[in-house]
């Protein structure tokens, strides 16, 4: 991948190509995954302002760190990291079908710039603002970080005045958007595969994918032995789409299989759930006096919300924080909601399930004892795919027999393996119990909710007496 000396950062589309400079010329930063990251003029513009050196101040793991010290990682470095992977992706595309393709020095700068600023709009804490924290508030008003990256893009193009092509910009959000249920129809007809290198709405398999999945499990200490190098190499545009070697099913498969272990692992742990329950239940306590919601819309104010905003509760002196503060309290005490079981849902029940609430569990406790209230109890409906929800998302990616063939086609897994999955989806319903006195009642309670719903309990085994005892 080149980066680019002139300073005039205007490119049009029909732009001539040119040699790449020498890198040892450019700016670069030393990346612990991918090495040297050689830093372009136009993205630098981005990179020194003070919106995107906010993703610094945003765990890419939010609370997994609590579990795993190592996941302090930032989006930062996650966006230099796609930055990178993208520009490499690219230009290896050009190398061998550039002339073939018509991919120019525009193409390759959009993605690169779609790669550096994917992630621009994330809220604080990974993905809690947006799929915990914002639901509750928002009384159905869906909300996505895709869509924020892209009116901070505009704001930052605007506020800085960077000088940069207008349908550069308008190509990098549709990028940007290309995999999430915002995607606006595509303004270029011709080279739709640029859209699927950074986020692929068509299959799944991107460098965002590629650079977390390595970064996040060298972080947690955890082996990956998920090789995207070997895909970079040998993909291939074959009817305006990247297509991979037959005999590379199986590294994709890892690829989504490494991907699920994450979320049962590291994203999705117990006590990491635990952890996100609590901080989500802070804000909510704190949003009406903090108004933390308030600037979702409003780019000029959301990029001033970070992680700190915990920093910020927990040091107040304000009566209206209170409980928020006593929650984190807890939380660096460890004083955590208690967990108290979980089941996996029954894979004839996937279609129709609809996820279990507090007020279900309250409801199954029988009479007698101690009275549970909905607000003793807290509930994680756990979704785990490989992408693609209850589908198979290799069904939706073409392969090539051998370069010299233009034949693409795609694979039934059946013809790959007998020993791969048949259910691509795990949905897992875990409960906790706020105080710890009250573990019993709430694991007896959840236990009457299974036996109700399906007859039997699902979960593996009875909560643990010592856990019931704790108080």
């Amino acid at each position: 991948m080149g980066a680019y000396c002139n300073e005039n950062l205007s490119f049009s589309p029909d732009c001539n190509l040119s040699p790449s400079p020498d890198l040892r010329l450019s700016k670069h930063v030393h990346d612990n995954v991918h090495g040297n990251i050689y830093l372009d003029p136009l993205a630098l513009k981005f990179i020194d302002t003070e919106q995107f050196q906010r993703l610094r101040e945003l765990k890419q793991l939010g609370l997994a760190h609590m579990v795993y010290p190592g996941a302090v990682h930032s989006r930062f470095e996650h966006s230099l990291g796609v930055y990178w992977l993208a520009g490499e992706a690219i230009q290896k595309l050009k190398t061998y079908q550039g002339s073939e393709l018509g991919i120019d020095r525009f193409d390759v700068q959009t993605v690169k710039i779609a790669g550096l600023l994917h992630d621009v709009g994330h809220g604080p804490f990974s993905h809690l603002f947006e799929r915990e924290f914002l639901p509750k508030v928002l009384n159905g008003f869906t909300w996505a970080h895709e869509e924020m990256s892209a009116k901070l893009i505009d704001h930052i193009v605007d506020v800085h005045h960077i000088d940069v092509e207008s349908e550069m910009i308008k190509r990098v959000k549709e990028m940007i958007l290309a995999s999430s249920e915002f995607a606006p129809p595509k303004s270029a007809k011709e080279k739709q595969f640029l859209y699927d290198i950074v986020a692929n709405g068509r299959n799944g398999i991107d460098v965002d994918k590629f650079d977390y999945i390595v970064r996040d499990s060298r972080a947690c200490g955890l082996g990956c032995s998920f090789d995207f190098h070997r895909l970079m190499e040998t993909m291939r545009i074959l009817g305006d789409e990247i297509c991979y070697r037959a005999k590379d099913y199986l590294s994709i498969h890892k690829l989504f299989a490494t991907r699920a272990d994450l979320y049962r692992t590291v994203y999705t742990h117990s006590k990491v759930k635990a952890v996100e329950l609590m901080v989500v239940d802070a804000l909510l306590k704190a949003n009406s006096y903090l108004e933390i919601s308030s600037s979702i819309q409003d780019p000029s104010e959301y990029w001033k919300l970070d992680d700190s905003i915990i920093k910020t509760i927990e040091t107040a002196p304000d009566e209206e924080l209170r409980e928020s503060r006593d929650l984190i309290l807890r939380i660096r005490r460890r004083k955590l909601y208690q967990f108290c079981n979980e089941y996996s849902v029954p894979k004839d029940k996937l279609e129709h399930f609809k996820n279990v609430t507090a007020r279900d569990i309250a409801c199954s406790q029988k009479n007698g004892g101690v009275l549970l209230k909905e607000d003793d109890i807290a509930v994680s409906n756990v979704r785990i795919d490989l992408t693609r929800g209850r589908q198979n998302p290799l069904e939706s990616i073409n392969f090539f027999k051998d370069y010299d063939s233009e034949e693409k086609f795609p694979i039934p897994d059946d013809r790959i393996s007998h020993l791969l999955p048949t259910s691509y989806q795990d949905m897992i319903v875990r409960v906790y119990s706020k105080k710890p006195e009250l573990v019993a009642a709430v694991s007896e309670a959840f236990e009457n909710f299974q036996l109700k719903v399906y007859g039997v309990k699902a979960q593996v085994h009875d909560t643990p007496e010592k856990k019931k005892r704790r108080i």
